[in-house]
């Protein structure tokens, strides 16, 4: 990263995180990094819709401080300019590996939460010797998925829930489900109301990277061992999807919690130790050949 501006600053548990504004394709992208132990693979984290990177910050604060994690806003959201015309995701994920090339990574696992769900399920169909391991999280497989109610799926058109406090805190009980429902004020934190991460051309160009996207037909390709994780009070991506992806991807392990959309952010310590555990242990570097 040192080609690129660089500054450091300090989250909450103290480590230090680096981050950058790439050049990647023409987009400018905005990309923090959580350095681990060296040439240890890192996991990359891919965003919800009209989310920024930010927003995983208590679940990278829970994940193994040895464990490199890599997390950026998409073209038009968070700090990371709108760009002129719409994107698919097959360009998307090109864009991410690149990303991750010029950070110098060559293999790296992936996590991807919601819509960001699509875009690692496409790195991992493109990147099947480069993507280790896959998790997906509270995600679908595109127009071939089980719906959420359609009163649900209406309020995920606008932004209107990332920048509106009280809108947000008036429809989070039924849009998000979950733990959410007795403490409708923690996706107000966890979204960051208030303050403008996405604006609409960047809003409808994620929507629009999703447009007849569907996995259905190629996800028994996907080889990389999968982790798949499910709230069973989820309106917006009901649990039926998981049972679905994991009937068809042929090395998943799918695991139904307690909990709605958003637990994975609301609730981290739980989850970041279900990762830890699925994508293994970092050993020390004298013991761990490089690139494993």
């Amino acid at each position: 990263m040192t080609a690129h501006q660089k500054r450091r600053v300090t989250m909450r548990t103290t480590e230090t995180l680096h981050t950058d504004t790439m050049l990647v394709f023409g987009y400018r992208i905005h990309v923090a990094v959580r350095p681990g132990r060296p040439h240890a693979v890192p996991l990359v984290i891919c965003n919800g819709i009209g989310a920024h990177l930010e927003a995983f910050d208590p679940l990278v604060d829970e994940l193994d401080p040895a464990r490199t994690v890599i997390r950026f806003d998409v073209p038009g959201s968070g700090t990371s300019p709108t760009p002129l015309r719409p994107y698919r995701f097959g360009q998307l994920a090109a864009l991410v590996t690149r990303m991750v090339s010029a950070l110098g990574y060559q293999r790296f696992d992936v996590l991807g939460y919601s819509w960001g769900g699509a875009l690692a399920q496409q790195l991992a169909l493109q990147n099947p010797r480069r993507v280790r391991r896959v998790v997906l999280a509270s995600t679908s497989p595109g127009m071939g998925s089980i719906p959420g109610h359609p009163l649900v799926l209406s309020k995920m058109l606008t932004r209107r829930r990332h920048h509106d406090p009280a809108y947000a805190i008036r429809v989070a009980p039924g849009l998000y489900g979950g733990s959410v429902r007795n403490d409708a004020g923690s996706a107000r934190a966890i979204l960051g109301t208030g303050t403008p991460h996405c604006d609409t051309r960047g809003y409808l160009y994620q929507l629009f990277a999703g447009v007849g996207w569907n996995s259905l037909p190629w996800l028994p390709l996907i080889c990389q061992p999968t982790l798949l994780l499910y709230g069973n009070d989820d309106p917006i991506i009901p649990v039926t999807n998981g049972r679905i992806m994991n009937m068809l991807l042929r090395r998943a392990e799918l695991q139904i919690f307690t909990g709605g959309h958003l637990d994975l952010l609301v609730c981290p310590a739980e989850f970041a130790q279900r990762i830890d555990r699925f994508l293994g242990g970092i050993p020390p570097a004298s013991s761990r050949a490089k690139g494993n």
